[in-house]
Formats: structure tokens, C-alpha cells, sequence
């Protein structure tokens, strides 16, 4: 049966082909194949149609062929390029470096000297009332700044009643000094024991830095030499260093240049500023 069947397709290709010649090219492949495989009876000899399958055959073969010729026509369309980043599931050197903690971990200041005493350039005072003018610039010398009594006294608003607080030396001081550091802390009375840590602290950070710092006293006090300072009407005093990581400072007293400078135990410091105050 297989030569009727090739010899009646290729009567209907023929005829196909002189309908619609622009389709004979893509159709006849198809034709072939199908009536090959199934063995479907398209037309008899006369060219008429077989069967009711025939008819169906020969309009799904034109159907083809007309799909065919016409995705021939379509030029295949060119794939653009992703733009989207290749996944990656290892962290960036970057994200690495900022994990690691060695790197991220702020570095630790370094632990100040147990003793430190600042090089400062030592004046008595010059009246009985500049004690405040005088410790003030005791106190900024070391920090290389040369400044004289009477200007000192003339911004701390000294008189002859000397001057008010550590308020004002607090204010002078960070006029003078770059950064404005300094912080007054009061004691409204006889210090705490925390008050007396923080005055240790401040000294040490302070002198650290290589800043003086002044402090607001009143009343009497023993030196580590046995030595008694008294002052009833109050006095400023400049800390110029400590020793015993704080727990003993030196102190630069323009009141007697005599005696010009003298260690003092931090506790017994805190109890000479009771009530009054210090910049540090």
C-alpha cells in the first residue's frame, strides 16, 4: 500500500503547487511524513477524496504549511544580555573586613603613668588677693601658655576680695586652652567617696594631658611632709602632678614662695575643697 499512497500525495503536492506555489517548499516535507507513518489514504487515483480523514489531512497539512513558511520568515531574535550580578554565596573581602572584630574593635588608650609631674613655670602671687590670677597662670604655664596676673585677674573679675568660684577659672582656662577641656566639678559640702574617685580620676586624665588643674580651697591641711597649710578665708591652689597612680598630688602654692610646692595626699585635697570646687 505504500506506493499508491506516495504516488496520490505527490498528485495533491502537484496540485498544491499550482494553487499555492509558495507553499509546496515547507508542505511537502510535512506531507511526506505524515501519509509515511500513518499510512492515511489522501486521494484515489482519480484525485478525488478518499474519505472524510482525507479532507481533514490535507487542511491540517496547509494549516502547517502556512505556520511553517511563516516562522521561516521570523528571524530569530537575538537574547540580550543579563545584567543582573552573578550570585555569589561568599562574602565580599570587604564584608569580611568589616566582620572581623580585630578591625572593628576600637583601639584601647594607653594606661596613664603611675607618677607625672608637668614642667609649669612657678610665680607667687603678687597681692594677697591674686591667688586666683596666680594658681590660674601657674596652672596654664604648663600647658605653654605665658600669661600675667593682672591680665588673669582682669577676665576671672578678681578684687581685692579675691575671686568668686571655681566657676571663673573654669571659664578663663578653657578660653585659653584649645578645645575648651576643662569641667568644673562643686562639693556642697564634705565630699563623697565617689566625689573623692572622681577627683582622683580628673587629676590623673588632666595632668595626663598635660593640663594644670586649679582648685577652690578652704581651711587647714597637712602636706606628706607634716608641713600645715591654713587658709580660713579660702585660697586657690594649682595641681601640677601626681604620683601613686592619683593618689597623691602636687600642688604649686603661690602664696609663699618659700614654700612653693608640696605633696598632698587626694583625700586630704577633697576635704580642703569641701564646699567649694575645682577645673579640671
Amino acid at each position: 500500500m505504500e506506493d499508491p499512497v506516495k504516488h496520490t500525495l505527490q498528485r495533491q503536492l502537484r496540485r498544491l503547487a499550482t494553487e499555492r506555489p509558495y507553499q509546496i517548499v515547507a508542505a511537502s516535507a510535512a506531507a511526506l511524513a505524515i501519509a509515511t507513518t500513518t499510512g492515511v489514504l489522501l486521494a484515489d487515483a482519480d484525485g478525488a477524496p478518499a474519505s472524510e480523514h482525507t479532507a481533514t489531512t490535507v487542511a491540517e497539512m496547509r494549516s502547517d504549511a502556512i505556520a511553517s513558511r511563516g516562522q521561516a520568515r521570523v528571524a530569530p531574535s537575538s537574547a540580550a544580555p543579563s545584567t543582573a550580578a552573578p550570585a555569589t554565596s561568599a562574602a565580599s573581602p570587604a564584608a569580611k573586613a568589616t566582620s572581623n572584630p580585630d578591625l572593628t574593635r576600637k583601639p584601647t588608650p594607653p594606661k596613664p603613668p603611675a607618677t607625672k609631674v608637668l614642667d609649669y613655670d612657678y610665680e607667687a602671687q603678687n597681692t594677697y588677693y591674686n591667688c586666683g590670677p596666680a594658681a590660674t597662670r601657674n596652672a596654664l604655664s604648663a600647658s605653654g601658655i605665658d600669661r600675667t596676673q593682672e591680665e588673669l585677674g582682669a577676665e576671672l573679675g578678681t578684687t581685692e576680695m579675691g575671686t568668686n568660684s571655681a566657676e571663673d577659672t573654669t571659664r578663663v582656662l578653657n578660653a585659653e586652652v584649645k578645645g575648651s577641656p576643662y569641667r568644673t566639678r562643686m562639693f556642697e559640702g564634705a565630699p563623697s567617696p565617689a566625689q573623692m574617685d572622681r577627683l582622683q580620676a580628673d587629676v590623673v586624665k588632666a595632668i595626663t594631658d598635660g593640663r594644670g588643674v586649679v582648685a577652690n580651697v578652704v581651711g587647714d591641711a597637712t602636706d606628706t611632709d607634716g608641713g600645715w597649710h591654713s587658709y580660713g578665708g579660702g585660697h586657690y591652689i594649682a595641681v601640677v602632678g601626681y604620683k601613686d597612680n592619683g593618689r597623691t598630688v602636687r600642688i604649686a602654692d603661690s602664696a609663699n614662695p618659700a614654700d612653693p610646692s608640696y605633696w598632698i595626699t587626694t583625700i586630704d585635697l577633697a576635704n580642703w575643697i569641701a564646699s567649694r570646687g575645682y577645673s579640671a
